[in-house]
């Protein structure tokens, strides 16, 4: 159940004391523990940009207007010179993706102009030590098409910037897609007839648009043609991928001259197929797209060419049909098409990749060992050196030997750092959320080992409730995490974050079970046929060694919960380890894999970890499938499931509570109409907390006290 890719939104402030309408107070100057409403009011930053000095930075800012229950997004600039500097604040809302032009006088952004998305800039004038930013110049429209922009990126020497837009590929042009769609919404029938998959795809119907690659070139007056020069022509897939594709799958060479990104060709096979490819084209769109890496049936993206655009670096998968597999890092000599694999010899699987001035370091991320650092690799002998190695680094940036990143850990939504490019000590550079972290006091975490299925060494962690006593037993709460190839890290979480639990009084229990990524390939491939046997028998093993281990852990007063994956194996423990459980809570699981393959939109997933089809390999499917044990559930269960949850369809959520009703057992079905496989909205996570944790008190209360935070 794991995405495509997930795209992260972290951390920022808050305003002052405000009430829900409900009248629940959002924020308390007081101290307090941790609870959702802290959570969802967060100031969250994201996407950092240096400007190619590496002097100021620019960032996005998501504040929470509660009452509208959305998030508003505002773009910000920061001298780094000094730490004395504040943030300012360029635009109030509604504004995205800020990139530094090339001659870092200008900072180009996504922002509403009517009902499209449209390219603005706004620039500085020169000032004593550098650019005058309280001196920035009213933003300015530079693009006017019909459609919306969805990504883009300039080129180096900023005369062009490279466009996607979702058009129907029939159309000549933009207007064309524009009209189609504007006689869609005249006309009353509102039938759509399909002869292919998708037919819908994570939340959204497929209306028979692709995303595509177009280039255009900056006027005189520095603004856009209303139409721009069709790249990825011939390219029946999206530029860049669905649902959760960026920029980073689309790149310039150093001299503007040819354009690079990736692709999976659709045809009939896109739901059962992860073999992307890289492209290249030339800027000019003079020719079609040529294919670099067909030979590869596998996943090869994110495009990186080296300063002296000789090699072009990329990351590519072995296994096709598998989204899990470890990402390496290739070489492609340019001149003559040979590959080689640069870090051959690291079991770990690459992601985030950028390349350093110089062409002899890339840097990297990857989730390791419940961490997930930043690396730097030296692209001649694939030596990799940790340079950020605790918590996670989420988006991060280079420019003139600085790096800026985001990270967090589970104790601190994310700020921003710097960062030498050669490592060194991490500097703070911004406090978003200072206040809030001073007032709501959070568990303590400690991570834990033990020996797991076959004996091989497992890792999980422990959060211990707020204001811990030793001495005192709490009831628990035993998060089991999605993917199934992810894993619960040092970092933190707007969704299932363990310190609203502690918050609510409860000890948490997770478990990086065999499937999880951060262990090597081997570790993460173990699950894949085998959903409901190593990874039960490690929460066995990881659940017993944490009751040897803490003693405060009350193992007579606890609740397993999970969702995506984690909802799988809660419906799974739910007729084959039940015993120890007070209730149990599942958010989007698998109730019945049989429909599950007929029903979810990427098929690969489930052709890859069931090995086939479910028509030609049904009794995989039924080996591990929840449904066939209902006669054995008996604890009490709040089912949670969302009507946009094309991943996992609702209606495996309503089989599940059905079940549970029809035998009498004591249930609940909390259910979002408009939520998707994640709850997003503030006002509806606000509400999934607090039906959760009451149900968590229900059941766990001892002598019919419940805990008191």
């Amino acid at each position: 159940m794991k995405p495509l890719f997930a795209a992260l939104m972290l951390a920022l402030t808050l305003p002052a004391m405000a009430d829900t309408p409900s009248g629940v107070a959002l924020e308390s100057s007081a101290p307090h523990a941790f609870n959702v409403h802290d959570l969802v009011m967060m100031e969250r930053v994201s996407d950092p940009q240096l400007s190619p000095d590496g002097q100021v930075a620019a960032y996005g800012l998501r504040s929470t207007d509660y009452a509208a229950n959305k998030g508003v997004n505002a773009l910000y600039v920061q001298d780094l010179q000094s730490s004395a500097t504040q943030p300012i604040k360029l635009v109030a809302k509604g504004a995205s993706s800020p990139r530094w032009s090339a001659d870092g006088r200008s900072l180009y952004y996504l922002a509403q102009a009517g009902d499209t998305a449209q390219l603005w800039r706004i620039d500085f004038p020169a000032g004593k030590h550098g650019l005058n930013l309280s001196g920035a110049s009213a933003p300015v429209q530079v693009s006017h098409g019909a459609l919306d922009i969805d990504a883009y990126k300039l080129s180096p020497d900023g005369k062009s910037v490279l466009l996607s837009y979702a058009v129907f590929t029939d159309c000549n042009d933009l207007a064309c897609t524009k009209e189609r769609l504007d006689g869609r919404t005249k006309d009353k029938a509102s039938g759509t007839l399909y002869s292919r998959l998708f037919v819908r795809h994570w939340d959204t119907w497929s209306d028979g648009r692709r995303s595509q690659l177009y280039i255009a070139r900056f006027g005189a007056d520095g603004s856009l043609p209303v139409e721009a020069t069709l790249l990825s022509r011939g390219i029946d897939g999206d530029v860049p991928s669905k649902p959760f594709g960026d920029d980073s799958e689309f790149a310039f060479s150093p001299d503007g001259i040819t354009v690079y990104f990736d692709a999976r060709i659709a045809g009939n096979s896109e739901p059962w197929s992860t073999n992307f490819d890289v492209f290249k084209v030339s800027a000019d769109g003079a020719s079609a797209p040529q294919d670099l890496t067909a030979s590869n049936k596998a996943w090869d993206a994110f495009p990186v060419p080296s300063p002296d655009d000789k090699t072009l670096y990329y990351l590519a998968m072995k296994t096709p049909a598998f989204e899990a597999d470890r990402f390496a890092i290739m070489a492609m000599d340019l001149a003559t098409g040979n590959t080689r694999e640069v870090d051959p010899g690291w079991d770990r699987s690459a992601g985030g990749m950028q390349i350093s001035a110089d062409g002899k370091t890339l840097y990297v991320t990857a989730d390791d060992e419940g961490q997930h650092p930043l690396f730097a690799v030296d692209v001649v002998s694939g030596k990799v050196d940790k340079l950020v190695d605790t918590g996670a680094v989420g988006a991060y940036v280079l420019a003139n030997k600085r790096i800026l990143l985001s990270r967090d850990d589970l104790k601190h939504p994310a700020d921003l750092y710097t960062l030498g490019t050669d490592g060194g000590s991490l500097k703070q550079v911004t406090h978003f959320n200072t206040a809030r972290l001073k007032n709501a006091r959070m568990g303590d975490v400690q991570f834990f080992t033990f020996q797991g299925w076959h004996n091989e060494t497992v890792q999980g962690y422990v959060v211990k409730p707020v204001d811990y006593k030793a001495g005192h037993k709490y009831p628990v709460a035993f998060i089991i995490h999605g993917g199934p190839q992810g894993a619960m890290n040092n970092d933190w979480s707007y969704r299932w974050n363990p310190q609203t639990y502690a918050g609510q009084g409860f000890a948490v229990v997770t478990i990086n079970f065999h499937g999880s990524t951060g262990y090597g390939q081997a570790f993460t491939d173990s699950i894949s046929g085998d959903w409901g046997g190593k990874p039960l028998d490690d929460l066995k093993l990881g659940w017993q060694a944490a009751l040897d281990k803490y003693h405060f852990l009350d193992g007579n007063r606890a609740c397993a919960l999970g969702a995506s994956y984690g909802g799988y194996m809660t419906y799974w423990i739910a007729g084959v380890w039940n015993q120890p459980w007070k209730c149990l809570v599942d958010h989007d699981g698998v109730f019945d894999a049989r429909m599950m393959y007929y029903a979810t939109d990427e098929l690969w997933f489930e052709e890859h970890e069931n090995g086939g089809t479910q028509f030609d390999a049904p009794e995989n499917y039924e080996k591990f499938n929840p449904i066939n044990h209902v006669k054995d559930w008996r604890v009490p269960m709040l089912v949670v499931h969302s009507g946009d949850d094309f991943r996992i369809p609702i209606t495996q959520g309503l089989g599940a509570f059905t079940a549970l009703q029809r035998q009498g057992i004591p249930s609940e079905l909390l259910t979002f109409p408009d939520e998707n496989h994640w709850v997003l909205k503030p006002q509806n996570s606000v509400l999934w907390h607090e039906t959760v944790n009451a149900w968590l008190k229900k059941w766990t209360a001892e002598d019919g006290a419940a805990p008191t935070h």
